[in-house]
């Protein structure tokens, strides 16, 4: 490896740890359970005693690096925590660590660091899974937290932007005077958003109907067999790696009271959380309703302000820009860089939204002709 790309090497490094410790900062600063506030602190400290180590070589390379300055991905990461909370962010976070869980795999120097960033994934990926337990914090975010996360809502303005974009660019491309391709895109925005509300709303409604029925049948397993259900439930935490009496224990406590059993059997047993249900229909519905006509909302707005060639490129333009915004955003979940990530997305769908306009385009010609 030549010395200039060993020296950037460590530096990358070097940043990379210090903005994995800016976002467990923030992350333990937002959160109220002591517990997973202690978590993220301790994973704080062991990032900056990973970004400790890449100083050290950097400075035995005869290099003084530079202040450190949070990246994109971080400073909108810790906003995010900041606005909404650890619930929102931290299925997100959870898969961008384990996309970077192997970053050193290739690095001999960072044999002992790589061991610690797997671990550090599943323990995010632990805390993750219990999701439910984080939005019960803070009940006003538990709609959002509980189905619809950071992820799902970036994905729901994206489903809009794209698919309102291509069929905005479709109409006009079969030369439709500025007034059909506002009102098609209208249309698009509507039948698209309600058929995405109608979507979740089923979705999450056939979610909490099978989840009830798990319940019910649960709770006559404990009414009817409950020595059974005991032993079913101190095999699950054996199988966490309790010891026998320590499982036994802790079930037979549980077991006692049937409420509390039929709480500890739904979480361990179904993974159901039964004060959540699978989320709920309405406020899901609403919510991805309003995301996806976020999105369609950007292709058609210059329509109603311009007028020809004008409200085309405008359109063109607005969704481009709005296409690299959600691209960036996808950085935040995927591992790769906000720039990558950004122009990816906006080349991708912009070679749609083009082959889209030249079909419009042929087809407005033959059929006119």
């Amino acid at each position: 490896m030549k010395p200039d790309s060993q020296h950037r090497r460590l530096l990358d490094n070097w940043h990379d740890e210090l903005n994995s410790a800016a976002m467990y900062d923030a992350l333990a600063a937002a959160e109220r359970d002591p517990g997973r506030k202690d978590i993220f602190a301790q994973l704080a400290q062991a990032e900056r005693r990973h970004a400790e180590v890449w100083r050290r070589r950097l400075e035995g390379a005869g290099l003084t690096p530079r202040p450190h300055r949070q990246d994109f991905r971080t400073r909108l990461m810790r906003r995010l925590i900041h606005w909404f909370g650890p619930a929102f962010v931290i299925s997100s976070i959870a898969a961008a660590e384990y996309a970077d869980r192997n970053k050193y795999a290739g690095q001999p120097d960072a044999a002992a660091l790589s061991s610690e960033e797997r671990g550090h994934a599943a323990v995010i990926q632990a805390v993750a899974d219990g999701g439910p337990a984080i939005a019960g914090a803070e009940p006003w975010h538990r709609g959002l937290a509980s189905g619809n996360d950071l992820r799902a809502a970036i994905l729901g303005v994206n489903d809009g932007l794209v698919s309102n974009f291509c069929l905005v660019m479709g109409v006009a491309g079969a030369s439709a005077s500025p007034s059909s391709v506002l009102l098609t895109g209208c249309a698009g925005l509507i039948a698209g958003a309600l058929s995405m509300a109608l979507g979740e709303w089923l979705s999450v409604t056939n979610a909490r109907e099978l989840a009830s029925s798990q319940l019910g049948k649960e709770a006559a397993e404990i009414e009817q067999t409950p020595e059974a259900e005991r032993h079913e439930l101190a095999l699950i935490y054996r199988a966490k790696g309790l010891p026998k009496d320590e499982a036994e224990r802790i079930a037979g406590t549980l077991m006692a009271d049937k409420d509390t059993a039929l709480d500890a059997m739904a979480r361990e047993e179904l993974g159901i959380d039964p004060k959540e249900l699978g989320g709920r229909p309405w406020r899901a519905a609403g919510l991805s309703l309003a995301l996806f006509s976020l999105g369609a909302l950007m292709p058609i707005l210059p329509f109603t302000l311009l007028d020809g060639m004008a409200a085309l490129i405008g359109s063109a333009v607005l969704s481009a820009l709005a296409l690299f915004a959600v691209g960036a955003l996808t950085s935040l979940f995927n591992g790769r860089s906000a720039l990558f990530s950004a122009l990816r997305q906006t080349v991708i769908a912009g070679l749609a939204a083009a082959i889209t306009y030249g079909v419009g385009h042929v087809l407005g010609a033959s059929l006119s002709g």
